[in-house]
């Protein structure tokens, strides 16, 4: 069974695409395996999608992510090449 402080601030769970509180998530995982605990509990860092003894499961963070200087990261920067003209 998952404890309150698993669930952190920030953290969006959707069970079959409706908003669950933090209540109903504990309440739910007390009928988890160790396993599903487990993955539920990697999903909740990493955000994701999963299902659970047939509710779909959606994790997702309100949180940027952000570089070592607390700037937004940009993404991938493409340089034009030598076959392109500007």
């Amino acid at each position: 069974m998952l404890k309150p402080q698993s669930i952190r601030k920030g953290i969006d769970v959707f069970f079959n695409d409706k908003l669950a509180s933090k209540q109903e998530i504990i309440d739910f995982s007390a009928t988890w395996t160790v396993g599903q605990e487990t993955l539920f509990k990697k999903t909740l860092q990493q955000g994701g999608e999963m299902s659970i003894q047939g509710v779909k499961i959606k994790v997702k963070s309100q949180e940027q992510i952000v570089n070592s200087q607390g700037e937004k990261d940009p993404g991938i920067i493409v340089f034009p090449g030598s076959d392109v003209r500007f």
